[in-house]
């Protein structure tokens, strides 16, 4: 999803050459199969490469002015393909290394000083914005690709560009060409010449960060009538929100209707001029906010590079798959950023990242306030409480996968908590057990030794489902563990109290109020939170027997309980010491056992 987002596009660099200096200009394409129809070439007005074309006279003063109408349009205004494009010509040409023809520099604001080089080869054949700006300005059209061997177009009949790709022609030594192959035979020559090499480019798709609200960054621009747009000075910032009595938004941001905000003077020429009133949208905070988190009060500097490489990177971020190209794509933009100038230490600013499934109403809808379907957690809390609720929204469905909320997912773990999990205290026998301690298996009978060992194997699946945020199957384990539960059945009082109080330590991250009450019922002085999360008995997490199935002829007829590592004659001779097995057994052909270990024994017989 990422990939499509950031745009990444496979195509060619290609060195264009000025006329009166001999100097470069790299631009990058992705259709270099069109290279011999190239006319003339676009300048983005911001493109650092003007500078260098030393631009004299009227040209100069022509490029110059359009570089300040330029600036005042946005780049989605700018880029839009249904907007007039306009330009001015430079009075400068650049060398086409394949045909060495004369093409004529422009400078055109559709063209955006992000993308590429910020210059573009325009082929007016063959793109749609080069076609229109060509016949604007009675630019030589040249049509070198033909929609088949058995078609062809006519530049002066053209009432659009051919865009699609198609037979090379009017290009010399590739004439014949097709798609993908002339692509690559193009580039292959430019790279074997010396003057092009394939290249992969990237671009991320334009993110509005503006909001017309109040709450929100200042947007630190000033908008001139003369100078365009001009940043505040640096010694100027921050800037700080004023106080307003009226938060609502009338067609604008409320910021507008603040006069001693709004009006202010250009930092360029002095003139009166006005502040955006536009707030950047929270994404842009949250897109760093982390790293200020921890350098709060730096007044100096957004934080010291020393405190920042010291808890970095995050360890986990959680998020909806919603943000995987809204904000979680410019929150790893904003750590390359910081990294590429020496900010920050890390590439990435996650070590792992967990997207958690969206919540549904029960017609399978995303809730959303739009779609006024929401279920408010606010009343589910008040009546049936915060815990109940929590563990509800955890069962309901494994944490990556969508939550079909309905309100019977609150019945069956109500019942969990209330009635088997938190009357637990009230079978504590206050015998004050080492809760670190491990048990042997001399110390406990074979019921207490049986359910220590399913203790241990619910303390490592617990761990486990929270390391993995399946908070759904820890839930299910410790259901089967407070169902196993035998007050009756154990006579050792330490190992009692050891497993409920074990029992209540894993519960504490899924249902905290109920885990701190019970904790202090049992006595316990300090937050159960600060006794420390249970380790499993390693050597207690697999039992000495297993109890397996036996089959006749596919069907089951009883169970046996056997070692955990026996072999095929020991479970035989189990299963036929079964009156049930010898049942369907005796007086019968035994025509084969089928035996896997700790899984299955069927006996096949005939007659």
């Amino acid at each position: 999803m990422q990939r499509e987002w950031i745009g990444r596009s496979y195509g060619a660099e290609i060195n264009f050459t000025i006329e009166d200096s001999g100097e470069k200009i790299a631009i990058y394409t992705t259709r270099p199969d069109t290279i011999f129809g190239v006319t003339f070439m676009a300048i983005a007005p911001e493109a650092e490469i003007l500078d260098s074309l030393n631009l004299e006279g009227e040209y100069k003063a022509k490029v110059d002015e359009y570089k300040k109408k330029a600036m005042t349009r946005s780049d989605i205004e700018r880029s839009s393909a249904t907007d007039d494009k306009d330009g001015v010509f430079t009075g400068k040409y650049a060398i086409n290394p394949y045909n060495s023809e004369k093409v004529e520099l422009w400078v055109a604001d559709y063209v955006l000083a992000g993308y590429g080089t910020g210059v573009v080869m325009a082929v007016p054949a063959h793109d749609s914005r080069d076609f229109v700006f060509a016949k604007k300005y009675n630019i030589p059209i040249k049509v070198v690709i033909y929609p088949s061997k058995d078609s062809v177009l006519d530049s002066n009949e053209m009432a659009e560009a051919y865009t699609d790709y198609g037979v090379m022609v009017n290009s010399g030594q590739f004439d014949g060409l097709v798609g993908k192959d002339a692509i690559k035979t193009v580039t292959n020559f430019a790279e074997k010449e010396g003057f092009g090499c394939h290249k992969v480019n990237f671009k991320l798709k334009d993110w509005s960060i503006s909001r017309q609200r109040y709450w929100g960054c200042p947007i630190p621009i000033v908008h001139c009538g003369k100078c365009g747009t001009v940043p505040v000075p640096e010694e100027k910032l921050p800037i700080e929100l004023p106080k307003v009595k009226d938060f609502k938004p009338k067609g604008r941001s409320p910021l507008a209707d603040v006069p001693e905000y709004i009006n202010t003077l250009c930092p360029n020429c002095g003139g009166e001029a006005q502040l955006d009133s536009d707030t950047m949208d929270t994404f842009v905070c949250s897109s760093w906010y982390f790293l200020r988190y921890i350098d709060p009060k730096n007044d100096t500097v957004p934080f010291m590079k020393e405190k920042v490489a010291q808890y970095m990177p995050v360890d986990l971020y959680v998020g909806g798959i919603t943000h995987a190209t809204g904000h979680l794509i410019y929150f790893r933009f904003f750590q390359k950023f910081l990294n590429d100038i020496g900010w920050v230490n890390d590439d990435e600013p996650a070590k792992r990242l967990f997207n958690h499934g969206m919540v549904c109403d029960s017609n399978g809808d995303v809730m959303s306030k739009s779609k006024g379907n929401v279920v408010s957690p606010i009343g589910l809390m008040d009546e049936r409480g915060v815990d109940v609720s929590r563990l509800a929204m955890f069962f309901t469905a494994p944490s990556d996968k969508e939550v079909l909320w309905s309100s019977d997912a609150v019945v069956g773990v109500e019942k969990f908590a209330i009635n088997k999990l938190f009357p637990l205290h009230e079978k504590l026998r206050n015998s004050n057990p080492d809760l670190k301690c491990y048990f042997k298996r001399d110390e406990l009978d074979d019921f207490e030794y049986s359910i220590y060992i399913k203790l241990n194997q619910v303390v490592k699946q617990v761990s486990d489902s929270f390391e993995k945020l399946q908070l759904n199957t820890a839930i299910s384990a410790l259901m089967e563990l407070v169902r196993e539960y035998d007050s009756e059945k154990i006579k050792n009082d330490a190992f009692n109290d050891y497993l409920i109080l074990k029992t209540f330590q894993l519960s504490a991250p899924l249902v905290p109020h109920l885990a701190e009450e019970v904790w202090s019922l049992a006595g316990f002085e300090s937050s159960i939170f600060k006794s420390g999360w249970p380790n499993c008995d390693e050597s207690a997490i697999v039992k000495d027997s297993i109890v397996i199935g036996v089959q006749v002829n596919g069907k089951l007829r009883d169970e046996i309980e056997i070692p955990v590592d026996c072999d095929q004659n020991t479970a035989e001779e189990a299963a036929f010491k079964s009156g049930k097995v010898l049942k369907h057994t005796e007086g019968k052909e035994i025509v084969k056992i089928i035996f896997v270990k700790g899984r299955i024994f069927n006996i096949v017989v005939k007659g």
